[in-house]
Order: structure tokens, then C-alpha cells, then sequence
């Protein structure tokens, strides 16, 4: 037998329709209430079933009844921008409100009316806020924008601000019917039958081996990394089937409550969806929230955080408050740095995007430990290997070999035993497992890049993005305004759209392009004023009173021109955004994304050409064309170019690459953290002043996310390219600096964090948006990793002395022929990488102050330098040897094979790992398999009906089916 409720059904199906309620609906709505109350009496008599049940039930359908009529007065009555819907302090409701609610009958809740999430009648959940000032001169656009509002379906209430007057807030509410019209004109896929898991059935053996090591694993205690299972609520929506909502097919869903069936960030999403298609004003550009923004008629638009992200009781004992506070706990908190994202809630709260960047953040990070344990080993072999390393002894035992001085007049000739630390410190950086790790970071790349798209292959089935598209986009308003003269019919709507000529297009593409190339020609400027400012101050450091900066000159050449150049990349990314703003805008971009991708585009070349200009400055030209001693090449015939240190070039780099990234990943966490947080701490500190804090704890919640920080106007924007510049420097220079990594690593750590604080507890909570993967970031990413492979070929090859190390071991050591390559056929290196020069020889401005008696009573006839020449006695003076021959073919033919070897790995890897993993292929074959049974079932039983129903007329028909 049917249960009362199926019976009730039945009968609230017989009674009208909500359209056919007449103007006297609330009379009808109580007959109908007691109607229905007496038809169940009788059945609740029979059964066991709960009266309070049915109750709620009936309460249910009053409401859905009483959300219609607002949608009737919202449609029939005007929008005004007075004061007929404004209410002071915290009341947050109109008359109306009250009178509804007596018909209902049902009390007010009043922890809802607290919390400043609700209506004042407890009930209507605030979906997004709108702001503006009552002194903004923009009133009639809100006023018709808010009427068109009214008309749509939403529900509004105003309420003016608690410590200004003057800003008012305009609380949107979507009722049922109004969410699921949008939804299903947006295709929000929603949950409709939970998901059938089936056991792969293996072998024996597997099944045996498998058995015993789950067995072994619960000896083990529990995993630390995990989260909480009971803390964590359960996401029902990944363990379900979804597809895209349908007013006729709503029995088909997983309804438990309308009020929760779509989440808030759903919500307002759908809201927002309404706002952006609302005109303001009549004309056909004349629609959308994001023109009332910014020609400031609505000074901000967010939805609402879900309460207070803190609570006096613990999570562990009382549980959560509200998702927020759940994020707080168990992501942004500091004490959680070493378990895993909880990526299913925040993508719930934050929606897929942003969750898409926290995934993609937590497996580079993932991804980051193998690297930089590999650095970290290479750098510890080094370390071991130090005292065993016999260029590093020869070095620090030449104290009879005098070099040449390093600059004009002031610099003194040296020993070269004074560079045994530099040569120390070389070796722990440049050492036999250098080239080891420069493949291993090669492939490395890869193996990232192609596991990340099967992570998020598998990230988007579970969030269900595999056969999401992203709709047809709008037109950006400054694209119609400019072309809105000339119109061709859009091929995908049909509809005339505004149309951008392609002579028009090119000549705008064309000044673009030479934009980006006058600012690249610009920091190659910059780089040249750091060349000039290091060839000057080497002399100046050189004759300092400080003995200290004296003996260590271009040590502090080189750490002072690293912190100016720090400096100077601060002071030009403030420019090029300005620059690459002015250059998008100047493209005149069709629609937002295109003008996303191409800003994007302008700003990480910008920013990346910046960042490592100096850098690719000191691994490949530093020390490369300064001539020899006797005839230098100057700059302007004026300043002798710079030399490398005599221990090499590689302290350089590492030098350059240690204080730009610390500094960098400093200032950048201090400007996402700490600059938030100082506005906010002085935001409330004039609170406190003004109301006290009693005052400041009781405001509501938009009055909070108010006074919060807005997002970032780029969105992600930041986010990525802080991590895409990262990512370039850990791989291009990582030859020259294994501990890159590390470094990487251990920011990464803190950034996740700080960027979970920083949404959670800085930032209003962000429009909830969907996207299927990082966008154009992935593309850049693969250039960086390409990239990366030459430039480690080139750093081995010129930058280290691995290769001339290689070709003195195989063909001028005591081990030549032999074969072999230890540290025993190193004896005598050093000496053989030094040319003689005759001090007689020098030039009158090159010639030092000094004649060099202090070394050995009188005047020095001889010093070294670091090349392969002839010496001066030869019949070609200073020409080059045989061995600088020898080592630059080496040099090129390591550049060639090493390219080739790593890019054949690469292309190995990406053609043996399958975009999507096999288990999760299997899943998408059973359940496209499962829901083709469904729906063939469905099909079925529908005909069936259709049959019995045709029978019971009296109407046959031959060959039917089933």
C-alpha cells in the first residue's frame, strides 16, 4: 500500500497550479492547507507515519506558494531608490515579511536573523549584496536596474550602513523557482542517483599480495598528511551521477531540501548569472552588472562568506559552524601545513577555478620533493667530495701563482690561494652530479606536466568538468562601443554583433608588438646600466679604506648590483602593468578572454624578460668577451669589461639566482599577506574608535565582508605568474644552483597557506566560476620547460668548467689515452687553464699602481690569467691554443648531444604516459555504459505506461513496441 505522503501527493497534484492562483492566493492557500489536512486524517489513523511530518510537508508547499507571490509584487510593483525598502541599523526586512510569515504560521528563527545571512524574516538567504552610495548622482540607472531585478524574480531588501549613512546595501535573494529556471538555462549539472562502484576482479595472486600488504599498512599507524574524515562533511554531490537540471525531470534528482539542493556558491552564481543580463538603461549595450561597476553607479558586488571563520568551542568537540570555519581550520590554519588539501570543499566554497589553482599548486609542490631532494643530494655530494676535489687543492696550494688584477689602476695582483674559498664553494655547486641533476630536472619538467594532466583529467570527472564547455561569451562593452557602427552576423547565435576590420585588427596588433619590443629594449637598457654600474665600482670597491671590501672587491660588486637589480625589476613590473594594460586595451580584445590570455601573455614576458636579463647576463656574457690583458675591449673605448672571479663565473650566477629568488618570494608574500592584513587591522582600528568593540563584533555579515579586502582585479592572475616565474627559475638556471628547489619547495609550503589565510580571512569571498583546467598557463609552462633544456645545456657546457675538465682529463692529464677520468688525472689543471702574460705588456691606463714587489721583493715580470693562450715569447703572441680549440668543439658537440638526448626523453615520456589514467577511462566507459541503461529503461517503462494507458481507452495499435 502507498504511504500517506505519496497520497498527499497525489492530491496537491489535483489542486491549481501556482500560475492559476488568483489575487485572493493567500485565502486559497489556507483551504488548500486545510483541505489537505483533512484528506490525511484518515490515513494517519491507518499508519504509524508522524503528523509532524506531514506538517513540515505542507509547510513546505505553503512556502514555495508564498516565494511565488513575491515573485508576483516584485514583478508588479516599481523599484525605488528612496528609502520605501531601506531600514536602518540591523533590521533587514519589510512589512511585508511580517505578514507572510503570520500566514505561515511558523516562528521566526532567530539564530538566522543573527548571523546576518538571512532576511530579517529568517528564511530568504542573502545570495549576493550590491553596494553603493546614496550621494552617487547614478540614480536612475539603479533604479531601473532594480525594477528589471524585481521583474526577474529576485528578492531584495536595503539596509544603510552602521557606521556611514551614506552606503547602502542591497541584499539579493533567489527564490526556488527563480534557481531552477537559471539553472537549467545554464546547465548546472546537479546530482540525480548515486554512483554504483564496481571490484575489478583480479588474479589470485595479486589479490593474495594485495591482502597482505593491507594487512602489513594496518600495523602502521595512521597517515599524518590525511584529513580528518569525521571533521570534513560529506560532499554528496562527488559520490552521485550529475546531469543538467530539468524542471521536468526534478522527480529524477536527489532532493532533500530546496533550500541546500543548490549550494551557495551556486547560488550566486546563478544570481550573478541574472545580474550581468539585466539592463540599466533602454539600448541594446545598456545590460550587466559589470557596467553599472564600472562607470560607478554600484561601488561593489559580492556574495556573502558563510559567517565568522573563528568560533569560541573547538571543531573537534562542537564540529564546524559553517564552511568557512571548517576552511579555517582544516586549510588556512598554520597548524595544518603538512596535511593535504581539502580541494572537494574548497572547491565547493570557492568554486572549480580557484580550486583548479590550488590543485594545480599542491601537486607542483607534490611535485617539488623528489626535485629537491636530488638538489639537496648534489649539493651534500659536493660537500663530501670537497676535501677530495683536486682543483679545489690546487687552487688553495698556488701560492706561488700570481693572477693579473681584475680592473684598471686600482686592483692589485693577487694570489690565486686567495680565491680557495670561491673555488670551495664553486665545487659544491659545480661537481659530477651537476650534469646528472641538470637531465634529471629536464625530464623532471616533463614527468610534471604530463602527470598534471592526469591529475586533472581525474580532478575533473570527480568535479564533473569533463563535458563542460564554456557558453558563448559576451562581447566586451569597449569592443561594441568602439565597432558598434559596423555589425556581420554572428555564425554560432545568428544575431549581428559588432565587427573589428582586419586591416584594423593587424595595424592595432602591429603597434602592439612594437610596444612589447621598445619595453623589452628597455630592460636590456637596465641590464646595460648594471654592466656599467659593475665595471665602475669594481675600481671604487678596489681602493676602499675597508680592508675587508677591499680584499673581497667583486664579491661586492656583485651582491650590491644583484640588491640595485632587485630594485630596478620592483620598479619596472609597476610599469609594464601599466604598459601591457595600455597595449591590450589598444588591441581592442573581442571578448574577456582574449583580453585574459593576451594580458597574460604581455605581463609574464614582460616580467620573466625582467627578472632574468641579469641573470642570463652573468651565465653567458660575463667573462666571455673581455679580451686579454695588454688589449681589453672596453665599453665606449672607455670601461674594461667586466672578468669573471679566478675561481670561475658559477659563484656569480649563484650569487645572482640565491638573493633574487629570497628576495623575491620575501616581498611577494609580504604583498599578498601583509599588506591585506595592514589594511585590514587600520579598517578596524577606526572602528574600534568610532563604536567600540562591543559595537564592532554586532555588525552583520556584509557590513564584515565589506570592510574586507577586495579580490585581485586579474583574478588568479598573480597567483600564477608568481608561480610560473618560480617555476623558470627552478628549472632554466637550476645547472648553476641545485638548491633551487628547496627553496621552491619551502615557499611553496608557506603559499599555500597563505594563500588559503588570505581567501578565508583577508579577502571577500570571490564569485564562485567554473573553468576545465589552467588556461593559457600550461602553454607557458611547456615553452619554460623547453626552454630550460637549452639553457642548462649552455650553462654546463660554458658557464661551468665541467667540460674543460673533461677534455684535460681524456686528453692533456696524466690519464690521457688511458680512458679514464678520476681525480688523480686532474693533477696540473689549474695551471693548464692559466695563460702567462708579460706585466711590460700592459696598456698605460690598464697598468696597475702597484708593481706586485709585495709578493717576491721585486717587480713582477709574469702573472696568469684564465685562458688558453700562447705565451708572450711565441711567434704568435697570445693566440690561442690548441686546447681552446679542442674545448669549444667539446663545448658545442655537449650542447648538441645533451639537447638532443634530453629532448628524445622528453618526447619518450610524453608519448608513454596516457593523458588519462587507465582506472579513471574504465570509470567514464561504465558509467556513460550505466546511464545509456538508465536511459534505456526510462524509455521502456515510459512506453509501457504508454501502452497500458492505450489498453485501458480501448485503443490498440499492431506491431507495437515494446
Amino acid at each position: 500500500p502507498e504511504s500517506p505522503l505519496a497520497g498527499f501527493s497525489t492530491a496537491l497534484s489535483q489542486t491549481p497550479s501556482i500560475s492559476s492562483i488568483s489575487s485572493e492566493g493567500r485565502e486559497d492557500l489556507q483551504v488548500n492547507q486545510l483541505e489537505a489536512q483533512i484528506w490525511i486524517k484518515p490515513d494517519i489513523q491507518k499508519t504509524d507515519v508522524d503528523f509532524s511530518e506531514i506538517l513540515n510537508a505542507i509547510q513546505e508547499i505553503a512556502k514555495d506558494v508564498n516565494i511565488f507571490f513575491d515573485e508576483l509584487e516584485g514583478v508588479n510593483s516599481p523599484s525605488k531608490d528612496d528609502d520605501s525598502l531601506l531600514h536602518h541599523g540591523n533590521l533587514t526586512s519589510t512589512s511585508d515579511d511580517a505578514s507572510r510569515l503570520e500566514v505561515v504560521g511558523e516562528e521566526v528563527p532567530d539564530k538566522n536573523k543573527a548571523n546576518g545571512l538571512y532576511f530579517r524574516d529568517g528564511k530568504c538567504r542573502i545570495d549576493y549584496i550590491l553596494v553603493y552610495r546614496k550621494s552617487n548622482p547614478q540614480t536612475e540607472k539603479r533604479e531601473v536596474f532594480e525594477r528589471n531585478i524585481r521583474a526577474e524574480g529576485l528578492q531584495m531588501e536595503k539596509e544603510s550602513s552602521s557606521t556611514n549613512s551614506d552606503i547602502i546595501f542591497v541584499k539579493l535573494h533567489a527564490p526556488w523557482e527563480v534557481l531552477g529556471k537559471y539553472a537549467e538555462l545554464m546547465n548546472v549539472r546537479m546530482p540525480f542517483r548515486r554512483k554504483i562502484y564496481y571490484l575489478h576482479h583480479g588474479y589470485k595472486f595479486m589479490n593474495r599480495i594485495e591482502k597482505q600488504i593491507s594487512r602489513f599498512r594496518g600495523w602502521l599507524p595512521r597517515k599524518p598528511m590525511k584529513l580528518d574524515k569525521e571533521t570534513l562533511p560529506d560532499l554528496e554531490e562527488n559520490d552521485c551521477y550529475t546531469a543538467p537540471f530539468s524542471q521536468q525531470r526534478i522527480h529524477h534528482f536527489i532532493i532533500h531540501n530546496k533550500d541546500t539542493f543548490f549550494n551557495n556558491a551556486t547560488r550566486s552564481r546563478i544570481v550573478h548569472h541574472i545580474l550581468q543580463r539585466v539592463k540599466y538603461e533602454e539600448g541594446k549595450n545598456k545590460i550587466g552588472l559589470n557596467r553599472l561597476l564600472s562607470n560607478g553607479s554600484y561601488e561593489a558586488a559580492f556574495p556573502l562568506h558563510e559567517g565568522s571563520y573563528r568560533s569560541k568551542n573547538s571543531i573537534r568537540t562542537h564540529g564546524a559552524e559553517n564552511h568557512r570555519h571548517l576552511l579555517y581550520e582544516c586549510w588556512a590554519s598554520w597548524g595544518v601545513w603538512y596535511k593535504y588539501q581539502p580541494l572537494d570543499l574548497v572547491r565547493r566554497y570557492f568554486g572549480e577555478k580557484i580550486g583548479l589553482y590550488f590543485a594545480w599548486l599542491g601537486w607542483y609542490t607534490g611535485m617539488l620533493f623528489p626535485a629537491a631532494f636530488i638538489g639537496l643530494f648534489v649539493f651534500l655530494y659536493g660537500v663530501t667530495t670537497l676535501n677530495h676535489c683536486q682543483v679545489s687543492k690546487e687552487v688553495c696550494q698556488a701560492t706561488d701563482i700570481i693572477m693579473c688584477p681584475i680592473c684598471d689602476k686600482y686592483c692589485p695582483f693577487m694570489r690565486l690561494s686567495d680565491s680557495c674559498i670561491y673555488a670551495k664553494v664553486t665545487h659544491l655547486f659545480d661537481n659530477g652530479a651537476t650534469v646528472f641533476f641538470a637531465v634529471f630536472m629536464a625530464v623532471w619538467a616533463t614527468v610534471f606536466l604530463e602527470f598534471w594532466k592526469r591529475r586533472r583529467a581525474v580532478i575533473a570527472y570527480d568535479w564533473d568538468l569533463i563535458d563542460w564547455e564554456e557558453e558563448e561569451e559576451e562581447i566586451r562593452p569597449q569592443f561594441e562601443a568602439k565597432y558598434s557602427k559596423k555589425e556581420r552576423m554572428n555564425p554560432i547565435s545568428g544575431k549581428p554583433e559588432p565587427y573589428q576590420a582586419f586591416a584594423d585588427k593587424c595595424s592595432r596588433l602591429i603597434v602592439s608588438a612594437s610596444g612589447i619590443f621598445f619595453m623589452i629594449c628597455v630592460v636590456i637598457a637596465a641590464v646595460f646600466g648594471i654592466v656599467i654600474y659593475r665595471v665602475v665600482t669594481v675600481s671604487t670597491f678596489a681602493a676602499f679604506k675597508w680592508a675587508l671590501i677591499r680584499n673581497n672587491s667583486q664579491v661586492a660588486t656583485t651582491g650590491t648590483a644583484v640588491c640595485i637589480n632587485f630594485c630596478i625589476i620592483m620598479l619596472l613590473n609597476v610599469l609594464y602593468e601599466k604598459v601591457a594594460l595600455f597595449l591590450t586595451n589598444l588591441e581592442q580584445p573581442r571578448t574577456e578572454s582574449e583580453w585574459e590570455n593576451s594580458f597574460t601573455l604581455k605581463m609574464f614576458l614582460f616580467q620573466f624578460v625582467n627578472l632574468n636579463s641579469s641573470t642570463f647576463y652573468i651565465a653567458f656574457f660575463l667573462g666571455r668577451f673581455t679580451g686579454h690583458p695588454g688589449a681589453y675591449l672596453r665599453l665606449i673605448n672607455r670601461w674594461r669589461l667586466e672578468e669573471c672571479h679566478p675561481s670561475g663565473c658559477l659563484i656569480d650566477l649563484c650569487m645572482q639566482m640565491g638573493i633574487i629568488m629570497v628576495l623575491k618570494q620575501i616581498w611577494n608574500n609580504f604583498m599578498e599577506l601583509g599588506y591585506p592584513l595592514i589594511q585590514n587591522w587600520w579598517t578596524r582600528r577606526k572602528l574600534r574608535q568610532e563604536y567600540g568593540t562591543q559595537r564592532k563584533t554586532s555588525f552583520p555579515q556584509w557590513e564584515k565582508d565589506y570592510n574586507l579586502q577586495p579580490m585581485n582585479a586579474y583574478g588568479l592572475f598573480d597567483e600564477y605568474l608568481e608561480m610560473i616565474l618560480q617555476f623558470g627559475f627552478t628549472t632554466i638556471f637550476v645547472a648553476a644552483f641545485p638548491l633551487a628547489p628547496l627553496l621552491a619547495l619551502v615557499n611553496n609550503i608557506i603559499e599555500i597557506r597563505l594563500d588559503a589565510y588570505k581567501f578565508v580571512t583577508q579577502w571577500r569571498r570571490p564569485l564562485a566560476s567554473r573553468a576545465k583546467d589552467i588556461g593559457i598557463w600550461y602553454g607557458i609552462l611547456e615553452g619554460i620547460g623547453i626552454l630550460s633544456v637549452i639553457t642548462n645545456a649552455f650553462v654546463i657546457a660554458v658557464t661551468s668548467d665541467f667540460i674543460p675538465r673533461l677534455v684535460y682529463a681524456y686528453k692533456y692529464g696524466p690519464c690521457a689515452g688511458q680512458g679514464e677520468a678520476g681525480q688523480k688525472c686532474m693533477v696540473g689543471y689549474v695551471n693548464a687553464s692559466l695563460s702567462v702574460f708579460l706585466v711590460s705588456d700592459f696598456e698605460n691606463r690598464s697598468e696597475p699602481t702597484s708593481n706586485g714587489s709585495e709578493f717576491s721583493g721585486s717587480p713582477l715580470k709574469y702573472c696568469r690569467y684564465r685562458d688558453y693562450r700562447d705565451p708572450p715569447h711565441s711567434p704568435v703572441p697570445y693566440g690561442y691554443t690548441l686546447q681552446f680549440w679542442h674545448v669549444l668543439a667539446a663545448r658545442l658537440a655537449f650542447i648538441i648531444v645533451f639537447e638532443h638526448l634530453v629532448f628524445c626523453i622528453k618526447h619518450l615520456i610524453s608519448y608513454l604516459i596516457p593523458d588519462l589514467p587507465k582506472d579513471l577511462r574504465d570509470r567514464m566507459r561504465r558509467e556513460k555504459y550505466l546511464i545509456q541503461e538508465m536511459m534505456y529503461e526510462a524509455e521502456l517503462e515510459r512506453l509501457q505506461k504508454e501502452r497500458k494507458e492505450r489498453k485501458k481507452n480501448g485503443k490498440s495499435y499492431h506491431n507495437e513496441w515494446p
